[in-house]
């Protein structure tokens, strides 16, 4: 039961994760290309609070990319390693109720 809780904890958390990236990224886009104001308040305060959560774990995914010019793939290299992460934390869980850890 205990470990239950902890698969869906992190399996909830990279879920969020996996959304905050997504909308950090299309707010991001709008915001360039003037759909949304910045001066709002509401909109910077949103999409500030999206850059704090997910810009430590862009940076460096944007430091190994090379420069693109206006292109920034580091949220799709981000969405995949968190599905890849996803996918290995069901593996995880798999393994361990085969193998008898689990029940």
């Amino acid at each position: 039961m205990l470990l239950d809780a902890v698969f869906f904890l992190v399996q909830a958390g990279l879920d969020l994760f996996w959304w905050a990236v997504l909308i950090a990224a299309i707010v991001q886009t709008l915001m360039s290309f003037g759909v949304l104001d910045g001066r709002n308040r509401i909109v910077w305060t949103i999409a500030d609070f999206l850059y704090r959560v997910t810009e430590p774990a862009l940076r460096p995914i944007r430091n190994r990319l090379p420069h693109l010019g206006g292109v920034d793939l580091s949220p799709l290299v981000l969405l995949l390693l968190i599905t890849a992460v996803s996918i290995g934390v069901g593996a995880v869980r798999r393994y361990m109720i085969m193998s008898g850890f689990y029940f």
